[in-house]
């Protein structure tokens, strides 16, 4: 059994469902500080609901500052990734318990298989074969990892980003371990994502007897051109990256159930995924401005997710480009599709952020898994990506 495989296993058998780690950090620590990484807890979050956040640093700036030295001006990478995972649902419906690492037909079969214990095992082993050829790196590495990502994600990598921003600390490339593979590990990564952004629009009207509408108002009627609208609108054309800038509505609670009532209102869940071509606040502008046109008497409140980032193709996604073409041959697909990741969080202070994984078909399965010959290349892209930056540090300052 391969170190990685290993690894990944007793991370399964972990039975850390959002926002429990149930271990998996006290392991990780473990194999990190023989490493030389600095471990340090940065939970957060109420009793009932706490959340367990690990930053790890290997950087020779500890000893330096010990020293009283000058702060360097080293690059710094990051490999972030959550222990958590989402409930296995109904364990009858699992072919094997959830918890328990099995193979079955090349495949590795437990919760987390793909999302993303895995990612995270190969992190650790691809920096303890990396360390062993190159004990003193050219650069510094970091791993940042939460119990918080399929939850609220509220107390985990977004309070440890802010924690880092207010320390001063220097993120110049961060690999994110998310599953973004489509058919083989390295077929594809993510160089940005888009923003969400979601809000609920009271419509308030009159509330009568639907016999009598000209003694009510009915705010569904009202509604419904600003609707329209909203739903024609145009907000953006996209770019070379990311698709138009999209508006849906997802829920319309309006109505008391009985036939004869006509609504005192009407309340529209609706939500943006929008691009690097619009912001939260000029797509936020242009709803108001709609409705207010419309002349509709109404609340609105907004709820922003994550704004958009993009790394543009540049020294992190040439160096992994390379890492996975060195590996398995393939030239893979640069893609900004699916939802969002914790990348959100960590772009706002660091310039270039990639999410490279296994591939996701199986995530939030019942029967979650991943082929074991996909393994072991995840964590030789990594040890590969690594090399690349050295080689590319190393060129710089010689």
């Amino acid at each position: 059994m391969s170190r990685t495989l290993q690894l990944t296993e007793q991370l399964i058998s972990l039975p850390s469902v959002t926002p429990e780690d149930a271990g998996c950090l006290e392991l990780l620590a473990d194999a990190l500080t023989p490493m030389g990484f600095a471990c340090e807890r940065l939970d957060s979050g109420p009793a009932d609901f706490r959340v367990q956040n690990l930053w790890a640093k290997r950087s020779p700036e500890r000893q330096l500052a010990a020293q009283g030295a000058i702060r360097s001006e080293r690059a710094v990478l990051v490999f972030a990734g959550h222990t958590d995972v989402v409930p296995p649902g109904p364990l009858k419906e699992w072919s094997s318990p959830p918890f328990v690492p099995m193979h079955r037909d090349g495949k590795l079969y437990g919760r987390g298989a793909s999302d993303m214990k895995t990612s995270i095992a190969a992190f650790v082993v691809a920096l303890e074969e990396f360390l062993q050829t190159t004990p003193e790196p050219a650069f510094d590495i970091a791993l940042l990892l939460t119990s918080d990502e399929e939850g609220p994600s509220v107390d985990g990598t977004k309070v440890v980003v802010e924690q880092l921003r207010q320390r001063g600390e220097r993120l110049d490339w961060c690999i994110v371990g998310e599953p973004t593979s489509v058919k083989q590990t390295g077929d594809m990564i993510k160089n940005g994502r888009r923003g969400t952004m979601s809000g609920k629009l009271t419509v308030n009207g009159v509330q009568g007897h639907i016999a009598y509408p000209q003694l009510a108002r009915n705010p569904i009627h009202e509604a419904l051109p600003a609707l329209a609208e909203l739903a024609a609108t145009v907000w953006d054309q996209g770019n070379a990256f990311f698709p138009p800038t999209s508006w849906q509505i997802s829920n319309i609670h309006g109505g008391t159930g009985a036939s004869n009532v006509i609504p005192g209102h009407v309340v529209i869940d609706f939500n943006f995924r929008f691009c690097t071509e619009s912001s939260s606040e000029s797509l936020q502008k242009r709803v108001h401005e709609i409705l207010d046109r419309h002349g509709v008497e109404y609340s609105l409140v907004w709820t922003v997710g994550g704004q958009p980032f993009l790394t543009t193709p540049g020294t992190l996604v040439q160096a992994v480009q390379a890492a996975i073409r060195d590996e398995t041959g393939l030239e893979t697909e640069l893609s900004t599709t699916g939802g969002t990741s914790d990348g959100r969080f960590i772009a706002q202070i660091c310039p270039q952020v990639i999410e490279m994984g296994p591939p996701n078909a199986s995530i939030h399965k019942i029967d979650e898994h991943i082929a074991v010959a996909d393994i072991e290349p995840l964590k030789n892209i990594y040890r590969r990506t690594l090399e690349q930056l050295q080689r590319q540090q190393t060129a710089l300052t010689a």
